[in-house]
């Protein structure tokens, strides 16, 4: 599966502003560390519940006759369309209480989300990899220690001090009656925040959407945060209201960043952070106009003779800009 498809984020209109950490400081946001195990509970089954209530009651009965009119216009006799019917109807009951009969479909989720979560990495090969989950090697090692040791009590304060936080799931069956799982996913941090992440599909690819959602806020540029460049530091302030902000010239950006104490950043640096990527700490540049001190205008797209051009070589009033410091 090509995990890019669902990885069309727009710098300006970043869709999820939920951050998993516990605080954006002055440096780049700390890995989190999850509990390896992901419980899931079921719930309502919206598909029984949508047949039950998806109509009035006067709609079901008529939606009834109807069918046994069709029976009966068809050749049936009274009783034997009428058995036909409830026959049908206790087949399908029958065929949706084998299919969800079981204990495994908590399974198939968090294997699922683990899954879609590494493929996401290996595919997007972020600097540093900010989302997972605690490794049960030393896990194990600890347990052991736990059944010998007379110290209890410090060594699960060592087990818990591991991890940032743990998830739990929630699925039910969807309401449209076609095979499709409405999972709901929180994570709840040791700093008492909480996040949820929603998706629905099939059971074997519902995964991939959450996990999706997942990477995205793990691994997103936080702003402020700090990036070494060659020799330098670089501060990324973000736009005054929002990371990535929208300004109808260069002029206006430069002002608001200078406001925001900070300045807009040069041509290299603007290169540098989009070379880096949104998950490795920087910023795209997408195939936006960004904008320049003095006026002036980046255009990625545009590099012959030079990317730096006049805001009227580009005839846009959406330029984009952030603030560095």
């Amino acid at each position: 599966m090509n995990f890019l498809r669902f990885m069309r984020p727009r710098t300006a209109a970043f869709g999820l502003w939920l951050v998993l950490a516990a605080s954006t400081t002055g440096h780049a946001a700390a890995p989190l560390s999850l509990w390896p195990t992901i419980p899931f509970m079921r719930g309502q089954d919206l598909c029984q519940f949508q047949d039950a209530y998806g109509k009035s009651r006067s709609e079901q009965a008529q939606e009834m006759i109807s069918r046994l009119n069709d029976l009966l216009r068809n050749g049936a006799e009274g009783d034997d369309a009428l058995g036909s019917l409830l026959a049908i109807d206790a087949l399908i009951d029958k065929n949706r209480s084998l299919a969800t009969t079981g204990l495994a479909m908590d399974l198939t989720l968090a294997a699922s989300l683990r899954a879609a979560l590494d493929g996401l990495y290996r595919e997007l090969k972020p600097k540093e990899r900010k989302l997972t989950f605690l490794n049960p090697s030393p896990l194990l090692n600890m347990l052991r220690e736990l059944r010998t040791s007379q110290h209890q009590g410090m060594i699960d304060q060592r087990q818990l001090s591991k991890i940032s936080g743990f998830a739990w799931g929630t699925y039910a069956y969807g309401p449209g009656c076609r095979g499709d799982l409405l999972v709901t996913l929180h994570i709840e941090l040791g700093s008492g925040a909480s996040h949820s992440f929603q998706a629905q599909g099939r059971p074997e690819s519902v995964m991939t959407g959450v996990a999706v959602q997942m990477f995205k806020q793990a691994q997103r540029t936080v702003f402020p945060s700090v990036v070494s460049m060659g020799k330098k530091s670089l501060t990324l302030l973000g736009a005054p209201g929002s990371p990535v902000g929208m300004a109808p010239t260069p002029a206006l950006a430069e002002a608001a960043c200078a406001a925001s104490r900070g300045r807009l950043p040069l041509w290299d640096e603007y290169e540098f952070l989009s070379a880096l990527g949104e998950w490795s700490g920087g910023v795209a540049l997408d195939h936006n106009f960004w904008a320049l001190a003095d006026g002036h205008v980046l255009a990625p797209d545009l590099r012959n003779p030079s990317p730096v051009r006049h805001p009227e070589d580009v005839n846009s009033n959406e330029i984009y800009f952030y603030c560095v410091r």
